[in-house]
């Protein structure tokens, strides 16, 4: 709707952006090649941050920046997940039908690793989101999958990726085992004003129409109201084209980031 009024060629603020074209962040540049280096020496790696913050743009940019001849990706999600389910939902990716009990499983990935590993001479990449939903025995496991050694190296890269409380949970004494393993740690951060402008602007490019739709005011409203976390920034600035749209005014300034933010988004709106 909003789009031909400002004519755009893209909806700017929508989830399914190519990775290529996505903001990058310093942070989640530096993260991208703190992963890149996981993946090329098989290491353990944590990535958390609040919700909405981009853990998901991150994962997409980095499988996105790895070719394909050298990687294979293997990706779970699943609050639910058991340590059987999990060797299951591995093999199964790799086109495995995956042995009844756990240790025969683990043991069935295990060669299949090293038979990839050995003749196809890729390295595996294991993605577990919403890691911070994971029970303690699936968590556990992992301590056990990576003490299989390959030539000195984990059989596999594994990244967990999960919103803040899962670094909470891992500094619990009971995870210290798993703790000690990670090589990696990557923190994504809200964005800082700086960032904030920046991000809308990349969005507002991909969508190809005028980038200077938002005032400074307006900026610094919307900055403050999405405390810089980017699914917030999303959900502001598209209701704000709406409601501009509808005004049929080509600029939008601070009152009407404010008559959004207390009109149009639940609890005053960028929390949510």
């Amino acid at each position: 709707m909003y789009e031909a009024f400002f004519e755009m060629d893209h909806t700017p603020f929508t989830r399914d952006i190519p990775p290529g074209l996505l903001y990058e962040s310093p942070y989640v540049a530096d993260a991208i090649g703190r992963l890149a280096y996981a993946a090329d020496r098989q290491l353990f790696a944590v990535v958390t941050a609040d919700a909405g913050c981009g853990k998901s743009t991150l994962i997409r940019k980095f499988v996105g920046s790895l070719p394909k001849d050298r990687y294979i990706f293997l990706y779970l999600s699943d609050s639910k997940l058991t340590p059987r389910w999990f060797y299951k939902g591995l093999l199964d990716q790799l086109g495995m039908e995956s042995r009844f009990y756990r240790g025969d499983a683990k043991r069935q990935l295990q060669d299949q690793i090293e038979i990839i590993r050995g003749v196809q001479h890729k390295k595996v990449i294991c993605i577990l989101d919403e890691a911070h939903l994971l029970e303690k025995e699936t968590i556990e496991e992992f301590r056990f999958l990576l003490n299989y050694r390959f030539d000195s190296m984990s059989p596999m890269a594994l990244v967990l990726v999960g919103q803040t409380e899962l670094w909470d949970k891992l500094k619990l004494q009971r995870y210290a085992a798993v703790r000690q393993r990670i090589d990696i740690n990557c923190v994504l951060p809200h964005l800082d004003r700086s960032e904030t402008e920046q991000y809308i602007q990349s969005h507002l490019k991909y969508a190809g129409g005028r980038q200077d739709l938002f005032t400074e005011k307006a900026l610094d409203d919307i900055y403050r109201e999405s405390a810089g976390i980017p699914r917030s920034i999303n959900r502001i600035s598209e209701k704000c084209l709406m409601y501009a749209f509808q005004q049929n005014k080509r600029l939008i300034d601070e009152h009407m980031v404010r008559y959004v933010v207390d009109h149009e988004m639940l609890k005053g709106g960028a929390d949510s």
